[in-house]
């Protein structure tokens, strides 16, 4: 069967601090259920497909960028800042999963939230994109690696994930099984720089609902070639809500090479090169 369910982008009225304080603790309260109701099923999905949707509508809309300034302003709105990044986080691997138990069910739904993400992987490297020559790694790869498939189908490149929830992992390689078995993917349960591809690597992705994607950037500077190239995903300012913000880097370990700004985009990236590349390339 045949699922032809839509979701309407539709982006909540927030025209001030307190009007978008109400709205994100309707958010908080939505996606605390949809974690709450998630089964291993698609019982619940259309609820939790709605509520992403809407919410990537409306941390990717300019207009609540001097509410957003005047909310944190208030160290009282930052726990529901940090809740509200949490929990988001949580529903969009959930909402992967829900879109991975569909393809492999026979249907197939795309909502605003996927379409959004998928408009950005081919271009997140900016100049530093990769070729057929390449091996590029993505951490947190999800139920549903777009990214490992995009790059597979557009570059010919040499592709791995790893994810430290098990059932996003099984998930990830049926759905790859399913829509493109031929591709060179392989997705395992490690930590990045506990993969030997890390050392082969020339681009890294790393997911933007990482907590700790800084930290394991660190963890595989030893292990990475000099030329690798890193896109870090991220958000700042009110894409925060619904992403990791961008952190400093130690100067004497990666050097921030491009940042990719991608207005009405969900998340934008930053691409890091280890220095000696840099200054190489002078």
């Amino acid at each position: 069967m045949t699922d032809t369910t839509t979701t309407t982008r539709h982006v909540p009225d927030a025209s001030g601090a307190a009007a978008l304080r109400e709205v994100l603790e309707d958010f908080r309260r939505r996606f605390a259920d949809a974690v709450a109701s998630y089964d291993g099923s698609t019982r619940h999905a259309t609820a939790l497909e709605q509520a992403t949707a809407e919410y990537a509508a409306l941390v990717t809309d300019e207009r609540h960028e001097a509410p957003f300034a005047a909310l944190v302003a208030d160290p009282d709105a930052l726990t529901l800042v940090d809740d509200l990044r949490a929990v988001s986080a949580r529903c969009a691997a959930i909402t992967e999963k829900y879109r991975a138990l569909r393809l492999l069910d026979g249907a197939e739904a795309t909502t605003g939230y996927f379409a959004n993400v998928e408009s950005c992987i081919a271009d997140e490297f900016g100049a530093l994109g990769p070729t057929s020559a390449s091996s590029v790694l993505l951490v947190g790869s999800g139920s549903f690696p777009m990214t490992l498939l995009h790059v597979a189908a557009l570059t010919d490149a040499a592709v791995a994930g790893v994810d430290i929830d098990p059932e996003a992992v099984d998930l990830g390689r049926r759905v790859v099984g399913h829509l493109d078995p031929r591709a060179d993917i392989t997705i395992e349960r490690r930590e990045p720089d506990e993969l030997e591809f890390a050392r082969r690597a020339t681009h890294v992705v790393f997911s933007s609902t990482i907590p700790v994607k800084y930290a394991l950037l660190d963890r595989l500077h030893p292990v990475t070639r000099d030329d690798v190239v890193v896109a870090m995903r991220y958000g700042d300012g009110l894409k925060s809500l619904f992403n990791y913000p961008r952190q400093e880097v130690d100067p004497q370990r990666w050097r921030l090479a491009e940042t990719v700004r991608r207005p009405g985009q969900v998340f934008d990236v930053a691409v890091y090169t280890k220095p000696r590349t840099r200054e190489a390339g002078r």
